[in-house]
């Protein structure tokens, strides 16, 4: 299929709630493949649905040699500490910052033949699964940051060449 063009921080389609896939056909599997597609690049943990411009619950993710997707995810479980992890994030390019997550996270949704899938893990996968549900919320890492941390991040935000001014 294709890789798609990444959306960037300041477009509405990145702070809106996406919708839940209800009709499982070949749009959705274009869909799915777009998504794996632009997820098998180099540097890539994962992008969601919203970041190649489709309001819709998916994503696609490639961790630890492990590439897949899942629809209609929904975060189940976070549980350990949460710790100040370098983030970054292919809708804020350039950008990393110390960004609060818990260290396990679990969710669960399905695949392209309605039948349940739950991926769950630590480290890079717990990030991941917490960054890319975030983007099925309309949210992206520079909510998640803190005091000082957001203040610097928002500076270094406007200071960037990219961002809508």
């Amino acid at each position: 299929m294709t890789v798609r063009e990444i959306r960037l921080f300041g477009d509405p389609v990145l702070k809106t709630v996406s919708e839940p896939i209800k009709t499982f056909d070949q749009k959705t599997q274009a869909l799915i493949e777009d998504l794996l597609d632009t997820t098998k690049l180099p540097g890539r943990a994962g992008v969601a649905a919203p970041q190649i411009g489709v309001n819709l619950r998916a994503f696609s993710f490639n961790v630890d040699g492990q590439l897949g997707y899942i629809i209609n995810p929904v975060l189940v479980e976070v549980s350990g500490d949460k710790v100040l992890l370098d983030e970054g994030c292919l809708s804020v390019p350039e950008l990393w910052h110390k960004t609060p997550r818990y260290e396990h996270a679990k969710a669960k949704g399905v695949d392209l033949d309605g039948e349940p899938i739950e991926l769950h893990g630590s480290g890079l996968m717990a990030q991941m699964l917490q960054h890319e549900c975030d983007h099925l919320d309309g949210l992206v890492y520079l909510d998640r940051l803190e005091g000082e941390e957001r203040k610097i991040a928002m500076k270094n935000l406007r200071a960037t060449d990219w961002f809508m001014k």
